[in-house]
């Protein structure tokens, strides 16, 4: 089973081109290991009920492993995308006529719950990109990384993963090389971002490179490429400074963008764009976070809204 599962991700990789978060989820999925709350994955599942070759696993042995995992409390966002790792590898099996069908083929995802996802203000964005320190070079670098993950909406690992060359800052753009589902991408980002990056690409990153050399964007202390944990790290620590009183974590500055723009009177379209999503969907939750804004400005802030049943006919209205 072993064997047949390292060819797998060898082809995840090489064929596929899968980005490697994928090939990292969908083997943490089988394999199991260190995950969510401590959770076994699917092999150690068919362990544990001594299933010991792949073709002994149907239909059933897949429905009885889901229904696990939700007796566990897994919430079912991570069971679907557990789903979808056994369904690629038994696709695979079936590609390599190793299996002569694939038991997961039928079955459907439940459906996905719906998390509005948490936002910053205006004002806690001010405070957290006015919070480093540009006397230092760390400074510097550190305002760049945040105006950008706030201007651009890129993901994390997007921004670690820039080099020099891949910002513009003569047309504000910054080009985005392989991003999630391996593909490229041009984002353009405002002034106060453009100013940030050259400062720090002027002043602060020579001098965190020192003797060194290299092409990344943003570099540690050691002139080495910033790893996506060292960004989160940075975030933290400036999420302290400006008394923002909840975690934020780098993803929350890319729901913050979409919500902002929404809310300026960007396109949805245009959102979809900027933040690289194939499906529309999965653009369309920041306007119900728009939505919900807007409901709690309203009913904070209207005279005739102050009594709960005021409130409710204002929220009927609204909806």
């Amino acid at each position: 089973m072993q064997q047949v599962f390292d060819r797998y991700i060898n082809y995840l990789t090489a064929e596929k081109n899968a980005s490697r978060y994928t090939v990292r989820n969908y083997a943490s999925d089988l394999l199991g290991g260190t995950t969510e709350k401590g959770q076994k994955g699917f092999f150690q599942f068919l362990r544990l009920k001594n299933v010991d070759t792949l073709d002994q696993v149907d239909r059933q042995v897949i429905r009885d492993y889901l229904g696990w995992l939700m007796e566990q409390g897994v919430v079912r966002n991570s069971i679907n995308r557990r789903l979808s790792a056994i369904k690629s590898f038994f696709k695979y099996l079936v590609r390599e006529e190793i299996l002569p069908s694939n038991p997961a083929e039928m079955i459907i995802s439940s459906k996905r719950d719906q998390y509005l996802p948490l936002v910053l203000s205006v004002e806690e964005v001010v405070r957290l990109l006015e919070a480093p320190d540009l006397s230092k070079a760390e400074g510097l670098r550190d305002r760049a990384l945040l105006e950008l993950l706030y201007a651009s909406g890129l993901r994390v690992s997007e921004v670690v993963g820039l080099n020099l060359e891949h910002i513009n800052l003569n047309m504000n753009e910054v080009r985005v090389y392989h991003g999630k589902g391996a593909k490229d991408r041009m984002v353009l980002i405002g002034e106060p971002a453009a100013r940030a990056l050259a400062a720090y690409r002027d002043y602060g990153r020579p001098e965190l490179l020192g003797e060194k050399s290299g092409d990344a964007l943003f570099v540690n202390r050691q002139g080495e490429r910033l790893i996506e944990r060292r960004a989160q790290k940075i975030l933290e620590k400036y999420t302290r400074v400006a008394s923002i009183g909840r975690r934020v974590h780098p993803h929350i500055l890319r729901h913050t963008f979409a919500t902002h723009m929404l809310d300026g009177g960007a396109d949805l379209r245009v959102v979809q764009e900027l933040l690289g999503h194939a499906d529309l969907s999965s653009t369309q939750i920041y306007t119900q976070v728009s939505k919900s804004q807007a409901r709690k400005v309203y009913l904070s802030a209207h005279p005739l809204a102050k009594t709960q049943k005021e409130a409710e006919q204002v929220e009927q209205q609204i909806n």
